[in-house]
């Protein structure tokens, strides 16, 4: 209960402080909606980091069976996998990541709207959080890591070794940097380094990714996924919050002699 009550004096305050903003916005927010998101979001990511830490871990016996031969072709090529160093190093871009957003406070447009963007910046990572931490807490896949023959059986009797799917650091790193580049997108159409910034978004995450697998943490599948759901919320949460938000498609209905249905069209 006061988790939720924190969160709800911070989006009165933000919104609060918004009103006084001179210079429009892209985005329409409201407290009566994201508030509520929000709160559900870090409740559901608080519940499911209960899940992923009740997990039983391997038995001693489970771990000496395991078998490179089990998992799927695709990801077979990094089960063993394991490096601390990987580990370490990964956590570098996944903070940098977590600072994109600041990094729009040199933009006048931006700044003149921080606080409204600061609440869709939490919107968005508590989004990305609960669908990480619930789904990882009710699926159980051993990391790579637990096929090496240098990690412990200790270690791999701990419920973190259980939990491969899907990459959290990916992508809340995903998550992050696309929010950046997707705000920047909005306030700036017409600026020349807008394909520098995704660029810059898409990168990295994809590092993180790429030190996650190495460290043993993840299987290439597990980073994908998570890669792909970072980076829609981050895209999306701004998105929908636009004022002149329009789905990327619409449906007509149309009829003619004996026939009747529906035509669809994307915008891509």
């Amino acid at each position: 209960m006061k988790l939720f009550k924190y969160i709800f004096l911070c989006f009165y305050m933000t919104f609060s402080l918004n009103c006084f903003s001179q210079s429009a916005s892209p985005y329409q927010t409201s407290v009566g909606v994201d508030a509520p998101i929000t709160a559900l979001g870090a409740g559901l990511t608080y519940y499911g980091l209960t899940l992923m830490q009740s997990k039983s871990g391997l038995t001693s016996e489970e771990a000496l069976a395991l078998n490179v031969k089990d998992v799927n072709r695709f990801d077979r090529f990094s089960a063993g996998f394991y490096s601390e160093r990987a580990n370490t190093i990964s956590d570098y871009p996944l903070y940098t990541s977590f600072g994109t957003p600041l990094l729009l406070l040199l933009n006048e447009n931006v700044r003149s709207n921080a606080g409204q963007v600061l609440v869709l910046y939490v919107e968005t990572m508590a989004i990305t959080g609960a669908l990480y931490t619930m789904t990882n807490g009710n699926v159980i896949r051993n990391r790579p890591l637990t096929y090496s023959q240098d990690v412990s059986l200790a270690e791999k009797g701990r419920a973190n070794a259980q939990n491969s799917f899907y990459a959290g650091h990916t992508a809340a790193a995903a998550s992050a940097s696309f929010f950046a580049a997707k705000v920047f997108h909005d306030f700036n159409p017409d600026s020349p380094a807008r394909p520098y910034v995704w660029a810059t978004a898409a990168a990295i995450p994809a590092t993180v990714g790429y030190f996650r697998l190495k460290a043993g943490k993840h299987f290439l599948s597990d980073n994908i996924l998570g890669y792909t759901l970072g980076a829609a919320a981050g895209i999306l949460v701004p998105q929908l919050h636009k004022k002149s938000a329009k789905l990327p498609f619409s449906v007509v209905p149309i009829s003619g002699p004996g026939f009747s249905g529906a035509l669809v069209s994307c915008r891509f």
